[in-house]
């Protein structure tokens, strides 16, 4: 077992989270079903499995749980390039998110490649 609130990508994708519903505060009122919620839901669960993977017994099992939460940081990525195409959000509010994603991507990546499955 790891100790993930020890992970600095989990708890800056912890903070990104909270961007996340800041920003989508600002969103039009008819995108609340739309990617205001898939947002926070993408949001939330890059923490959530990052936390869940390393409560599992075996690295492999940890891995897997990092692959998901990867797969959710790129769909934020494609989310916020929308949000922005829509003009819910600003090209320094969407290159802030993006740097900050990268971050957690480059980290979760790195740390994936050196678990020993």
């Amino acid at each position: 077992m790891h100790k993930y609130k020890d992970l600095k990508f989990w708890q800056l994708s912890r903070t990104f989270c909270k961007d996340i519903y800041q920003i989508t505060n600002q969103f039009p009122a008819s995108e609340k079903f739309g990617l205001v919620l898939q947002l926070r839901r993408a949001s939330v669960s890059i923490p959530s499995n990052i936390a869940e993977g390393a409560s599992r017994n075996s690295n492999k099992d940890f891995n897997r749980f990092l692959t998901i939460a990867l797969g959710s940081c790129y769909e934020i990525e494609t989310q916020l390039l929308l949000s922005s195409d829509l003009d819910f959000i600003s090209d320094s509010d969407l290159e802030t998110l993006n740097n900050t994603l990268l971050q957690i991507i480059k980290m979760m990546s790195k740390f994936s490649s050196s678990l020993k499955i």
